[in-house]
């Protein structure tokens, strides 16, 4: 979703502390004018938002006698960046990876609260290419460099002897470019590129225009795990605890309600209720796959590991350390376009510490008596399972 070059290199320079310091400093100002600001959401027009959307057009903020305005879309993950560091916005969704890119990139004061969601994401590729060995020689688009997408992706590149690079590829390598969501379709229609990587419901509308198919599923390959995650900003985490606690109950509810309604789902979030732009039927094959289509999956080899009964998009809000420590150690060990000299420097159970806040989707999620709603029955820890 990135308009421009212009608008990529600005996310890039936002990540630093020379960057970051202006925006950071604009927040504080905002806040000592208005301690209490009402909840402002900023989002992108992906699946990853739903719960954020549903809790706001559900009334659930009110429900728990929060102000809020209007969710404001953005076109771009800069422009989201740069909304939330300076204030404009205080709750949004990120990608997992660029949680820790605006920690100890650009020393942003942040805390993940809740995770948005589960899986969500898939490797779609031209009608023609059949196996990830395929893709040696052609390009690959992803959203960008910090996303559990790049991560998921060279996973399964390395493990067919492929490597990456930012050039024209050889027969053993696999280009990978940075693009926007919203050109990926059309780029891949076109030749452009062979496949892309990212959130839905792009790869679900690649499929319904015939122009590509899912080769693999990401949460086929790294077992629920979390893409975008929630991020408010320290000083509501750690000044106005409460208020963090009711939004965090609506959010938390606001995922119950889709698991227990994905079509009314897919509804809210379609086009003409002034959420997304998308297709009703192409978001209901995201978020309500048939029986028919999932065996399908299962036949070409998009879904490799049935037994873990992975959906499209799930939905569970505790965030796991386990997950933040391993994303942190895959991170050190797949390739990166930039700056990210802090990665080496990182511990990540540290890292888990200063970025993860899950106090209050526990307390959330044990008062709403959902603990079995989203399989916590067994306590809140688990193991990461990674399987290509």
């Amino acid at each position: 979703m990135y308009t421009n070059r212009r608008d990529f290199l600005k996310l890039l320079s936002l990540f630093t502390v020379a960057g970051s310091a202006p925006l950071l400093q604009a927040q504080e100002n905002k806040r000592a004018i208005d301690s209490n600001a009402p909840l402002r959401i900023g989002y992108l027009p992906i699946t990853d938002a739903t719960p954020l959307l549903v809790a706001h057009a559900k009334g659930l903020f009110e429900k728990q006698g929060i102000a809020v305005e209007k969710p404001v879309m953005f076109r771009s993950w800069a422009q989201l960046v740069e909304a939330f560091l300076s204030g404009n916005v205080n709750v949004v969704h990120l990608l997992s990876p660029m949680s820790l890119w605006a920690k100890y990139g650009s020393n942003a004061p942040v805390k993940v609260v809740m995770w948005n969601h589960l899986a969500g994401s898939a490797l779609t590729v031209r009608p023609d290419i059949n196996s990830v060995a395929e893709l040696g020689g052609k390009t690959v688009a992803i959203p960008f460099w910090y996303s559990i997408h790049n991560i998921v992706l060279q996973q399964l590149l390395r493990a067919n002897n492929l490597s990456v690079t930012e050039k024209e590829p050889q027969a053993n390598e696999v280009k990978l470019t940075v693009m926007p969501p919203s050109d990926m379709v059309a780029a891949l229609a076109s030749g452009n590129i062979a496949g892309f990587i990212v959130a839905e419901p792009f790869n679900a509308l690649a499929e319904a225009k015939n122009v590509g198919k899912v080769l693999r599923f990401s949460g086929d390959v790294w077992r629920n795990h979390a893409c975008c995650l929630t991020l408010m900003h320290e000083q509501d985490v750690n000044e106005r605890p409460e208020w963090v606690q009711k939004v965090v109950n609506a959010l938390t509810e606001a995922q119950v309600f889709t698991l227990n309604d994905r079509l009314e789902t897919a509804k809210i979030l379609s086009r003409g209720n002034g959420y997304t732009p998308h297709d009703q039927k192409v978001l209901e094959a995201v978020l309500a796959p048939t029986e028919q289509q999932w065996a399908n999956y299962i036949k070409t080899g998009a879904i490799q590991h049935p037994e873990w009964h992975q959906e499209r998009i799930g939905f569970q809000p505790y965030p796991f350390d386990s997950y933040m420590e391993k994303l942190v150690e895959v991170l050190k060990e797949t390739h990166i376009s930039g700056n990210n000299a802090f990665l080496a420097k990182l511990d990540p159970s540290q890292v888990a510490r200063d970025l993860n806040a899950p106090q209050f989707v526990k307390k959330a999620v044990e008062q709403g008596g959902w603990l079995e709603t989203f399989n916590l029955q067994n306590g809140w820890t688990r193991v990461e399972e990674i399987a290509i």
